[in-house]
């Protein structure tokens, strides 16, 4: 406001309140939608006051206006009714209170509910909140569930006992909070918070009963829904009963149809767990037993054939084949030992026929030089040379006479 004060020069609280007035009458109307959280109409009071809540946040406002504007709509509207209502803001100066004054006032209908949600449905949808690829896989087996229900609720009732009669040892963090009206969304976004923080919850379960499309709009909240998505545990829907489709069932991981159907889905039956391990016991062992059948038999085959049942008879057969082997080996060798034996037989005679010993023994006679050279002509000796003969049975000295 541009004022010039200070500690030795401060304005009265009086004038102060009367500067925010004139700031905020300056204001024009403005349309406001919220939900009416208090209603006070009092037998012959000409104004009626009203108490007007952000469904989505902690916030609200005084709201005013003449029995004559209300009673227009008092067939319609009533405490927890969502409303757009024309007004123009001003300020109790003797309070230093802000309140709107309300001209016109104009329910929420379903129809309008329904095509807001619509819009919200298409809008998040765009941004991939309710892809199939976002959706998380709940574990087989839980061992800490995080409930997010309201207090002493039926629904709260149905998860706990058929969750623990399904098994009995799983075990609850369980977040009670408002499920409808003005104060369930910050409620059920913080629940979420705080046992996705847990790093001990597996899963979490969103549940109430059913109710009106009115009595469901928290769940249908963009808060909420962010909430939801932003999520590290897997998240269960459980809102309402099988027609009821709030927003929440899309981005939830899992949606369940009632609050006991979420407990048969995020927790196993331990009577049909151990009937499977009684069937897979009994697969396991049929399929060992028929394994060990078949090799049996494999077996009692092999020890069937006559290589097992005679064995001594492979050793047999290859004995007599060995022996035909050796004996053929034998008349082989002896053939051409005899064959051999024939030609130098006929060598030796050959070479004997025509050895120089062989001649001598018919009556001839060497004669040779004193340094070993055979004497071939009467040209190669000397008149009185002493030559050496060799005859069949020795040797002797001879000389050379002259010619007769």
């Amino acid at each position: 406001m541009g004022l010039n004060t200070s500690a030795e020069a401060p304005l009265p609280v009086g004038q102060v309140s009367r500067l925010i007035g004139g700031w905020i009458e300056r204001l024009g109307q403005v349309w406001v939608e919220g939900q009416i959280t208090q209603l006070s109409r009092r037998p012959g009071a000409g104004v009626v006051f009203l108490t007007l809540r952000d469904p989505s946040h902690d916030i609200s406002v005084s709201v005013t206006c003449f029995r004559q504007v209300f009673d227009e709509v008092a067939d319609v509207v009533s405490e927890g009714a969502r409303v757009v209502l024309l007004a123009k803001p001003e300020w109790y100066a003797p309070r230093g209170q802000l309140s709107l004054r309300a001209t016109e006032i104009r329910p929420v209908g379903i129809g309008e509910l329904l095509a807001r949600l619509e819009r919200l449905k298409r809008s998040l949808a765009s941004e991939g909140l309710f892809a199939l690829d976002r959706k998380k896989p709940l574990p087989f087996l839980p061992q800490l569930i995080g409930l997010v229900v309201g207090r002493a609720s039926a629904a709260e009732r149905d998860v706990l006992e058929n969750a623990r009669r399904r098994w009995p040892a799983v075990r609850f963090e369980v977040r009670n909070v408002a499920v409808q009206g003005v104060h369930a969304v910050p409620q059920v976004i913080q629940a979420v918070k705080e046992l996705d923080a847990l790093d001990q919850v597996d899963v979490i379960i969103v549940a109430r009963g059913g109710g009106s499309v009115e009595d469901l709009l928290p769940f249908s909240d963009e808060e909420v829904v962010r909430a939801v998505a932003a999520a590290r545990t897997p998240v269960v829907s459980a809102i309402g009963h099988e027609p009821d489709s709030p927003l929440l069932d899309l981005v939830a991981d899992l949606r369940a149809s009632t609050p006991t159907d979420a407990a048969k889905k995020v927790v196993p039956d331990v009577g049909e767990e151990l009937e499977r391990v009684r069937q897979l016991q009994g697969r396991g062992l049929r399929a060992v037993s028929g394994l060990l059948d078949r090799e049996e038999r494999g077996l009692a085959h092999a020890l069937a054939r006559p290589v097992f049942v005679h064995p001594q008879r492979m050793v047999e057969t290859r004995e007599d084949e060995l022996e035909a082997l050796l004996g053929r080996s034998r008349r082989t060798l002896g053939h051409l030992l005899d064959r051999a034996d024939s030609e130098l037989a006929h060598t030796l005679a050959r070479v004997v026929a025509l050895s120089p010993a062989a001649t001598l023994e018919r009556g001839y006679a060497v004669l040779q030089r004193a340094d070993g050279h055979v004497v071939r002509s009467p040209e190669e000796v000397a008149e009185g040379e002493a030559l050496r003969a060799r005859v069949a049975e020795g040797e002797f000295s001879v000389r050379v006479a002259g010619p007769e």
